[in-house]
């Protein structure tokens, strides 16, 4: 116990202002590297790898294997290497973050705002009357990433966005109702999309698992970019919105439009001292997306 208690001495003796900064710094980059993974199936891949390294190093250390000691040597480089091709979708993921970091979307014109809101009163219009009839949808906001690969797997339409255009478009058995509809700026630029679906398991551990493609793919979208997804249900008929990989569920007309809204113009809130936005981060953080 003395020896201890002198080695951890000695070790806090050796501590400058550079120890504490490297230490902050690998500190950072492991937070950093596990909320990259964070809800992801990599998770369970690191869960896997922790254990197996773990069961490695005992059998290599307590018992005398030469011949395992020797492949175990020989395969870890190569192990090594195979980790960028493990977590390849979650580097990718997070090394897109980074790039998108301080990213604005720039709306100082007020012929922008204008045109937004009707674009967005338009979309709120048309979600309330899709979930009172039950009829799914799945209506993408593009913002500083470009959706052009999404938006050449559909049907280019390149309108005015109006209520009666996605009540038409979301039908019940019309050609286009499948898949996503892409507004770019204040352009309902395609129908039909085909979106990436979510890799998480965020919907997993939703109290109710009734939660079918459109959800998967708003969910693939806002994770895989920037863009803002509107999502209605057509089992409950409830709307939901994803971004950044979260969902929050059962909106009202209201609601929605507020948190539409405060991602295109922030000052602009529905209650004194509570931005949609912060609201929309703090539920994020609380984990508290899939509200009752």
């Amino acid at each position: 116990m003395s020896n201890f208690i002198s080695n951890l001495t000695l070790l806090f003796q050796r501590l400058n202002w550079l120890s504490l900064l490297d230490l902050f710094i690998v500190t950072v980059i492991f937070y950093a590297m596990l909320q990259m993974i964070k809800d992801t199936k990599a998770v369970i891949l690191l869960r896997g790898m922790i254990i197996l390294v773990l069961l490695l190093s005992i059998l290599t250390t307590v018992i005398s294997l030469p011949a395992f000691s020797w492949l175990i040597k020989t395969t870890l480089p190569a192990l090594l290497l195979a980790i960028p091709v493990i977590f390849a979708p979650e580097i990718r993921r997070g090394l897109e973050r980074i790039g998108r970091a301080g990213t604005v979307i720039a709306i100082g014109q007020k012929t922008y705002q204008f045109e937004m809101e009707k674009t967005i009163q338009a979309v709120v219009a048309a979600s309330s009357r899709l979930a009172s009839k039950k009829h799914g949808a799945l209506i993408i906001f593009q913002r500083s990433d470009k959706l052009t690969e999404y938006v050449q797997t559909g049907v280019q339409l390149n309108s005015a966005v109006t209520p009666e255009l996605l009540l038409q478009v979301f039908y019940p058995n019309t050609p286009l109702h499948d898949g996503a509809v892409i507004i770019v700026h204040n352009e309902l630029v395609a129908a039909a999309c085909v979106m990436p679906l979510s890799a998480s398991g965020i919907l997993n551990r939703t109290p109710d698992r009734s939660m079918g493609l459109r959800h998967r793919a708003a969910l693939g979208i806002s994770e895989a970019t920037d863009a803002i997804a509107v999502v209605v249900s057509e089992e409950t008929g409830s709307i939901s919105i994803a971004h950044a990989g979260r969902m929050i569920r059962r909106l009202d007309a209201e609601r929605l439009e507020n948190i539409l809204t405060a991602f295109y113009r922030p000052e602009r809130v529905s209650k004194p001292g509570v931005s949609p936005l912060k609201a929309f981060i703090r539920l994020v953080k609380g984990g508290r997306e899939d509200e009752k």
